[in-house]
């Protein structure tokens, strides 16, 4: 926990605390005091964390997090298509080969291990045309 503390703490003070702390519409005192680890009169709310996260870029408080649960910090790298149409249809035709991967490994009323594979990838792909679809229309928006 005193691992992500810190990080919370660094992150608001390499970001500049001044700064950040107008972009939250908190007084920059009550920030570095609800971020500094040792004062346990002060916590930073999920809001504060999310903000910080928001408006710094610094992922360093969700990696240290993800790392206390056991878990490793990812980014995904998705790019949006030129056309949401064009990035519907894509999608569309991946979900329809998970349909059709399980449609056919239910056929005999039981799933094999390559059956399960071949779903598991389909799937894979589908899920990726989907991340391929919000991207886009997040883009057509200008929403980060």
């Amino acid at each position: 926990m005193q691992e992500f503390l810190r990080a919370c703490h660094d992150a608001v003070e390499d970001a500049g605390a001044k700064e950040l702390a107008a972009k939250m519409g908190l007084p920059h005192v009550s920030l570095l005091q609800r971020a500094n680890p040792d004062n346990d009169s002060h916590k930073l709310t999920i809001n504060h964390l999310y903000q910080i996260l928001l408006h710094t870029g610094d992922l360093r408080p969700l990696q240290e997090l993800a790392h206390n649960f056991g878990f490793h910090l990812v980014r995904r790298d998705v790019q949006p298509a030129d056309c949401l149409a064009n990035a519907t249809l894509a999608m569309a035709s991946e979900a329809a080969d998970v349909t059709k991967a399980a449609i056919e490994a239910l056929a005999d009323g039981k799933v094999t291990r390559m059956e399960f594979k071949r779903i598991e990838r389909e799937g894979e792909e589908a899920k990726n045309k989907i991340d391929v679809v919000i991207e886009t229309a997040r883009a057509k928006v200008g929403v980060r």
